[in-house]
């Protein structure tokens, strides 16, 4: 892995991050409640050849515990003032789940110009559209049951448990594996949990998943769960992205050479 650093996004609110090889960049976004921990695979894989930040957002991981700005308007004017930070140019943003929102809020803030390239992880736009044919991550009842269930510390745990077992990954996880899960997600305490869920299942980034999708190659990896209803929702919105398809939400840590090839494979295309 990495050095670990620290960095002042605002007054009182440090974002851990980490910095691992040289040439062109690529930033690593967590999703939802998540650490840089996640993408230790392919820290390990692309910072042979590319210069790999990843970073905890905040209240998340290592990062600053705040009251403020646990949203994905604010994650990414976060993540758009590392990138100032780190000087890099043309990055290429990979975003997991709810990190998507963070890399299409950089668009909105920035627009396409400044970058190279995006991925994004098994996430729509839009999450939570009310619309039963849309490619949504959850319908508005079960975001219901899932959200009141993240009230207390107990609760958290138990739906973090689930997520990891039904959601995350295909296989069955070990005991370890399931315990580190839960551990990663409830370093941010329930209060927070909740506002990032509120946050990304009323946001609605599509307009700037279009202005990507006209400017730049787009990559889309979905989970086999949601492939069905994500094809049919990016041949109609986003068309010009390409996508592959295996795994659960988790993919990239559960099968990480596949993840890696084809995350390869795209930015050899980029080149």
């Amino acid at each position: 892995m990495g050095n670990g650093s620290y960095f002042e996004t605002e007054p009182g609110v440090e974002l851990y991050y980490e910095v691992s090889g040289k040439g062109p960049p690529i930033v690593f976004v967590p999703g939802w409640t998540f650490s840089t921990e996640f993408f230790k695979h392919q820290i390990t894989h692309f910072s042979k050849t590319h210069c790999v930040v990843s970073f905890d957002p905040r209240s998340q991981g290592r990062s600053s515990l705040t009251p403020q700005g646990n949203d994905y308007e604010t994650q990414s004017t976060d993540l758009c003032k590392l990138i100032d930070h780190l000087n890099l140019k043309e990055p290429v943003l990979v975003g997991w789940s709810a990190g998507s929102l963070t890399l299409w809020g950089a668009v909105r803030h920035r627009g396409t110009t400044p970058f190279k390239g995006f991925v994004f992880i098994d996430l729509p736009p839009a999450p939570m559209t009310g619309k039963d044919d849309d490619w949504t991550e959850f319908s508005v009842e079960d975001a219901s049951k899932f959200y009141q269930g993240l009230a207390t510390p107990e609760g958290h745990r138990e739906i973090v448990s689930w997520y990891a077992k039904e959601i995350m990954m295909v296989r069955d996880p070990s005991p370890k594996e399931l315990n580190w899960v839960v551990d990663q997600s409830t370093k941010s305490p329930p209060w927070v949990a909740q506002a990032y869920c509120a946050a990304a299942w009323f946001s609605n980034y599509l307009p700037e998943a279009q202005e990507v999708d006209q400017a730049l190659p787009t990559l889309f990896v979905l989970a086999e769960s949601s492939a069905a209803t994500a094809k049919r929702y990016l041949k109609k919105h986003i068309p010009n992205a390409d996508h592959v398809v295996f795994g659960g939400h988790v993919m990239f840590w559960e099968h990480p050479e596949k993840f890696n090839t084809a995350l390869q494979d795209y930015l050899e295309r980029l080149a």
